[in-house]
């Protein structure tokens, strides 16, 4: 096994598929855009910003959710975008997909269109830094169906001008199974978006949601869903069909203390497509997604083999054209001969 080093990690290309935009909020952008919005988060500079939170997901979303009240304007939406996509190409990440929550920000009162155009704005101006950005919107699970009703329809323009390429579903898990939106997918999916869907680990019935989203919902990439070893069966399923798995192993660290590596090795080696993914960064430790292969590979003993790989993981599964793919994988190939 050649040695693995960081520098050849900085250099490998790679797609981050699971990433939330409102969980890149570093605290010196939080501190600045409360200031300018005349909104008091308690703090006297950006060291006073508090991003901490106990362990489980409940907590997380707390934090995670009053974090982002100082995203008002299109300005706001903007330099945390934009703040975000100058990190994903000092990470050498050529494609990302990255989702955003439009009902956290309604229903704060802020109009869609001010969330989308900012967020767009700075996708566009990130494509000369080398970064392609798709966006995935997510609807969040413990509002109502009528609330992600409505949330898809204000989309459908920015669907049709190619600003949206899929729909994802996020928070709080319990008592609001896959099957809770299950025609409002139905929906998306007739419009032509992409699905996936969150399935939280170690959340009540697991592996029941991971069987609604891939056997009825019938999603196009399946977001965490470690707990799918516990049923052979399905993921045998998962691995046939070539489904895309996306997992955040320093995510769950922050969240549970543990890495999941015995879920997310053994699907590797199963042959599932899976990829490492940051999750929400700013709330996890600041580690992007360089971090992320790197401290997993070390943890789990994974050289240099076995991140190519994942890299090429997570092209393959991206949902962009076949031609593209082609490029990425060829980019990978051309990058571990030189190095």
């Amino acid at each position: 096994m050649e040695k693995l080093t960081r520098e050849f990690v900085a250099g490998l290309p790679k797609a981050e598929l699971h990433v939330h935009i409102e969980g890149t909020l570093e605290p010196e952008l939080e501190f600045a855009c409360a200031k300018r919005n005349h909104i008091d988060i308690g703090a006297k500079s950006p060291a006073d910003v508090d991003h901490s939170y106990g362990y489980g997901l409940t907590e997380f979303l707390k934090a995670y959710y009053n974090g982002m009240k100082v995203l008002r304007t299109k300005q706001d939406f903007y330099d945390v975008t934009w703040a975000f996509l100058q990190k994903m190409a000092q990470n050498n990440v050529n494609h990302l997909e990255l989702f955003f929550d439009p009902q956290a920000h309604t229903s704060r009162g802020i109009a869609f269109e001010t969330v989308i155009e900012g967020i767009h704005e700075a996708i566009v101006d990130g494509r000369a830094l080398g970064v392609d950005t798709q966006l995935i919107m997510c609807f969040l699970r413990e509002f109502s169906k009528e609330s992600a009703r409505q949330t898809l329809e204000a989309a459908r323009p920015y669907h049709e001008k190619g600003w949206i390429i899929g729909v994802g579903l996020d928070s709080a898990e319990h008592h609001n199974p896959p099957l809770k939106f299950m025609l409002i997918f139905a929906e998306a999916k007739k419009q032509g978006y992409y699905l996936t869907m969150h399935c939280d680990p170690k959340q009540v019935d697991s592996v029941e949601h991971i069987k609604q989203a891939l056997e009825i919902i019938e999603v196009d990439r399946l977001d965490h869903g470690m707990n799918i070893i516990e049923n052979p069966d399905l993921m045998a399923y998962l691995v046939e069909e070539k489904i895309g798995i996306t997992a955040c192993p320093i995510a769950y660290y922050y969240t549970r203390q543990d890495m999941e590596e015995k879920a997310i090795t053994t699907l590797f080696k199963q042959g599932a497509l899976i990829s490492l993914n940051s999750d929400d960064p700013s709330y996890k430790g600041g580690n992007y997604i360089n971090d992320v292969y790197y401290q997993f590979a070390q943890k789990v003993g994974w050289g240099r083999e076995e991140l190519i790989q994942i890299a090429k993981n997570s092209f393959t599964t991206s949902w962009i054209s076949d031609n593209a793919k082609k490029a990425y994988l060829q980019q990978i190939d051309d990058y571990v001969a030189k190095n």
